[in-house]
């Protein structure tokens, strides 16, 4: 009786130990993927912290330590035309893409989801090949093709407003077809199909049932592809004609004459205008959903 109260005494504190080690093992699991994580959003968030920092410093030349600190190189944008004009180009550009590339996206989205058909594989792999193609390659290639356009049909495109605006659509295409597909992935089906059962024709069942359950994918896929537009530098370099040129590339070239917190002052502003787009969109739409 003694050797049995024993063996269930030392089974127990076996038991015991075993379940501590789990739990120790899980814990520094857990430690390290936060560990992890931190230095990655640290990695992220490095950059922008000191481009916001720079903004405020007082000196021209930018100098660790700072001299002191001042808002004048906000006041001074206002009086730049060229960071103006670019602006209002990339807004024109980026606005105007991305309402083509919902116009293509939504339907493209449908067909690869709800329809069944050879080579919708490749499709889907053609759709989202401008993400992967490299922006510089792309552009070239966006360059050639307009030259040979132009010189077999006489038609305007090099350099051109539309032109520029047709390379962006390609650029904004992919955000739009990923991030609506995978909320379509996640809608439910059945409602859809009760909703036509009932009397309803499809584009009434889209309208009031499908677009309402997509709409987080739709929102996220235009934030993201105004996004990827408004920034786009190295296509953009290629498309642009005379006299105009977006924000990213009035950057560029204000960088290859002067520098000073002037620019750091831009980015800070293209960064509060991205955050509250972001914020203000989450407020309505959680695109926590899809993304």
């Amino acid at each position: 009786m003694v050797q049995s109260t024993s063996s269930a005494d030392a089974a127990g504190h076996l038991g015991e130990r075993a379940k501590s080690s789990g739990f120790n093992s899980r814990r520094i699991g857990r430690y390290a993927l936060n560990g992890m994580a931190g230095l990655a959003l640290a990695y992220i968030l490095t950059p922008l912290f000191f481009v916001t920092w720079l903004a405020f410093f007082r000196q021209e030349i930018p100098s660790f330590p700072p001299e002191g600190y001042s808002l004048k190189w906000f006041a001074a944008i206002p009086g730049n035309d060229r960071f103006i004009n670019g602006f209002l180009l990339s807004m024109q550009v980026a606005v105007t893409a991305t309402l083509i590339g919902l116009a293509v996206g939504v339907p493209a989205a449908l067909c690869l989801t709800r329809i069944r058909f050879k080579g919708r594989e490749w499709l889907n792999s053609l759709l989202l090949l401008p993400l992967v193609v490299p922006g510089v390659v792309l552009g070239t290639a966006l360059y050639v093709f307009h030259v040979e356009t132009e010189i077999h049909t006489s038609i305007p495109i090099l350099g051109s407003l539309g032109g520029l605006i047709a390379g962006h659509v390609l650029v904004v295409i992919p955000w739009c077809v990923r991030l609506i597909t995978a909320s379509l992935a996640g809608s439910d089906r059945t409602i859809e199909e009760a909703a036509q059962s009932l009397g309803a024709d499809r584009w009434t069942t889209f309208r009031r049932v499908t677009l309402p359950s997509i709409l987080p994918g739709i929102v996220a896929a235009s934030l993201f592809g105004f996004v990827s537009s408004f920034g786009n530098l190295e296509m953009s370099l290629f498309l642009v004609g005379p006299g105009r040129t977006t924000l990213p590339i009035a950057i560029l070239q204000y960088l290859e004459w002067k520098i000073d917190p002037t620019i750091a002052a831009v980015s800070v502003l293209q960064i509060l205008l991205i955050a509250a787009a972001m914020l203000i969109t989450d407020r309505f739409v959680k695109i926590s959903r899809v993304v």
